[in-house]
């Protein structure tokens, strides 16, 4: 199984409804990409965060659906009508359990 994980910085003054259409919006995802097998995102509330305010954990059986998920055309339209409009920053790690 892929672990993905990704924490977002959003842009300073982003209106609240912003973040959460782009947080619906991610999450939605999951009826419309079969490879994702489980998506998760939620706000941090820890302060060793370094600014990061959300995360998102997705979960899939192999690395090739982690590639078809990051080229899906579901997936680029939320990261670039919703994502990239508001973010300030983004860190991305994957791992193999």
């Amino acid at each position: 199984m892929i672990v993905h994980i990704v924490l977002f910085k959003w842009q300073e003054g982003t209106p609240s409804e912003k973040i959460k259409s782009a947080i619906i919006s991610l999450e939605a995802l999951k009826n419309k990409i079969p490879e994702i097998r489980e998506i998760s995102c939620g706000k941090n509330f820890s302060e060793r965060a370094k600014g990061f305010e959300h995360g998102l954990v997705v979960k899939f059986s192999d690395r090739q659906d982690l590639q078809t998920y990051a080229s899906h055309p579901e997936h680029l339209e939320v990261v670039n009508n919703f994502i990239r409009p508001i973010l300030e920053d983004i860190l991305a790690l994957d791992y193999e359990i």
